[in-house]
């Protein structure tokens, strides 16, 4: 059976209820702790957390202004962009006993994008692995070159439920007019998979799912550079 639409505010207010919930109990928590170095831990948790909030709230802005707004493409090495989220993202997934990392390429692979809103989708993409992704296990992003379709492919592997072929199907379809609840993830609304592929769609690039036994791997689609000819 196919989900139903929710609308976007529903979905919105969903999607930043289980962080504001969480900076509420670490918050409690902080109220009665009295070991040093355990209310340190939990300061950097509602600093961390409060922080991926944020950054929904600011993709959803960005995500409202994308008609308006004019976004210049440039060749980008993506390599820089995969790193610089592992830094930011590792303490947050260091904090719930997960880590992220990126597979260095030997060759680099250039393509043409946005960097803000690239760095958006792969920030999306991997806070919403370190929801489904198993304790003690690692997130990894990923690239690879579609030379026949003559795009790059960046991935974020996760080790969590997967996702039904059917599922992914309809969320395609209805992405344009709403987020869509998925199927063994009921965590997400889908609204950050919608704001990913709006994003996706102003650099002319597209998301997709690769379904694995053990998770899944999220991924954008974006035009590889001329320059990539060079290598």
């Amino acid at each position: 059976m196919e989900s139903s639409g929710v609308n976007p505010v529903t979905a919105a207010a969903h999607e930043l209820k289980a962080p504001l919930a969480l900076m509420r109990q670490l918050a409690f928590a902080l109220e009665g702790e009295e070991d040093p170095a355990t209310r340190q831990r939990l300061i950097d948790r509602i600093s961390l957390t409060s922080e991926r909030a944020l950054r929904l709230t600011t993709d959803i802005t960005k995500a409202a202004r994308l008609e308006d707004a004019l976004f210049a493409l440039e060749p980008l090495n993506p390599e820089q962009i995969c790193r610089e989220i592992v830094a930011e993202l590792g303490p947050l997934f260091a904090a719930h006993d997960r880590s992220i990392r990126y597979e260095h390429r030997r060759n680099p692979l250039l393509l043409v994008a946005n960097r803000d809103l690239l760095r958006r989708i792969l920030t999306n993409f991997s806070d919403n692995a370190l929801h489904y992704t198993a304790p003690g296990t690692t997130v990894r992003l990923h690239m690879t070159s579609l030379k026949s379709k003559g795009v790059v492919r960046i991935g974020v592997r996760d080790i969590g439920p997967a996702v039904s072929a059917d599922v992914w199907r309809s969320l395609q379809k209805k992405a344009v007019m709403a987020p869509q609840a998925i199927h063994a993830r009921p965590q997400s609304s889908g609204l950050g998979l919608l704001l990913a592929r709006q994003f996706a769609d102003a650099m002319h690039g597209r998301i997709g799912v690769t379904r694995h036994r053990d998770g899944a791997t999220f991924y954008v689609e974006l035009h590889a550079s001329e320059q990539l000819r060079l290598w």
